[in-house]
């Protein structure tokens, strides 16, 4: 059992509302499967051997919320109104986002699997740890990172492709397990979260209403051929065309003909925001205000800001809160309350209010 270290620390004219009320040590613990009693290894080799399997594969015990670490200590100089009032709103989110934890996760100490940090990336140098939350600005935050991390001089310099085909980018599941104790302990963790029905839009958008060579076969296909009535030759060969109702169905539906994706994943199960304390939370909603705070606070070069591009069809409009509501009008009442609570605890832990009035 190893202590973890306090090297970063709110400064004291800041209220401390946020910090855990359990006042003792956190811990992280490797978890190794009990063998049986009076079982023995006698063989050098297979205990090396069970050894580097235990180190890949076993899950890492961690308390919940057991990050001590909070943001980095705002220097004298920055302690005006509008630093301020950006960390204060920190420590509400994080506020919120502890309280759900604490009231609908029912174990306080849980597992962290390679699952868990699988979606999480890591920029050594300046020691961040950013949780991929897709169609909530990730791409440009991988520019940012590979920026960061010297791979480039600007991000305007760095295309789409690049960012998620060409692994420069180094995730957290790809460390041993002393590699993942120590980013998650000593790196700052941040992620950036969208309105949930927005982020929905976006994805359906995004990879249904444009040619896709991957989303039409493997899902469209698919969600055509069990939701679509009399659908034609040609829409069951292409999977392209789907209707966002029909999308809804699919999400909709316990027995899915095809799997979850990413994109219209919960925030909840991508980035595990109960296991894994975050020290910054950003929304998309006030992407350039939130991100270049967060740069200033992690000391990123003064040159460095968040770019404003819109990553892929750049000449479409953003979906905004009034195309989200325009595509929720084609669904039912019954439909919208549904969608509603497949996404219930991603609007409470992120303090979202209910996209319509007729929901419950």
């Amino acid at each position: 059992m190893v202590k973890q270290s306090n090297s970063l620390h709110l400064p004291e004219s800041v209220p401390t509302k946020l910090q855990s009320t359990d006042r003792r040590p956190s811990s992280i613990m490797f978890a190794i499967k009990d063998q049986k009693k009076g079982e023995e290894i006698n063989s050098i080799r297979l205990h090396k051997r069970r050894k580097r399997f235990i180190i890949k594969k076993s899950p890492i015990l961690i308390s919940m919320n057991s990050s001590i670490l909070n943001l980095p200590t705002l220097k004298s100089e920055d302690r005006n109104n509008k630093w301020k009032s950006l960390y204060q709103i920190q420590r509400e989110r994080k506020r919120i986002m502890r309280e759900t934890c604490s009231k609908y996760k029912s174990n306080n100490r849980r597992i962290i699997t390679p699952y868990h940090v699988s979606r999480i990336f890591v920029e050594d140098k300046y020691r961040v740890l950013y949780c991929e939350v897709p169609k909530a600005g990730c791409s440009n935050w991988k520019r940012v990172l590979m920026v960061l991390n010297g791979l480039a001089s600007s991000t305007k310099d760095i295309q789409h492709n690049t960012v998620h085909y060409g692994n420069y980018l180094k995730r957290l599941d790809g460390f041993d397990h002393k590699g993942i104790y120590h980013r998650l302990n000593t790196y700052t963790k941040m992620l950036f979260i969208r309105e949930p029905f927005e982020k929905l839009v976006s994805a359906f958008r995004d990879k249904f209403e444009h040619p896709n060579n991957y989303y039409h076969p493997v899902f469209g296909k698919a969600i055509i051929s069990r939701y679509r009535v009399n659908a034609t030759k040609e829409a069951l060969r292409t999977g392209s065309g789907v209707k966002f109702k029909e999308f809804i169905q699919y999400l909709l539906d316990v027995h899915r003909p095809v799997g979850m994706d990413i994109h219209w994943d919960h925030v909840n199960r991508l980035c595990s925001p109960c296991l894994i304390d975050y020290d910054f939370v950003g929304k998309f909603e006030s992407m350039e205000e939130d991100a270049n705070f967060f740069l200033h606070l992690i000391g990123a070069p003064q040159n460095l800001t968040f770019p404003k591009f819109k990553d892929r069809h750049s000449n479409e409009e953003r979906t905004t809160t009034k195309i989200t509501q325009q595509y929720f009008a084609e669904l039912s009442p019954s439909q919208r309350q549904q969608s509603y609570d497949f996404y219930y605890m991603d609007y409470l832990m992120f303090n979202y209010s209910k996209p319509f009035e007729d929901l419950y």
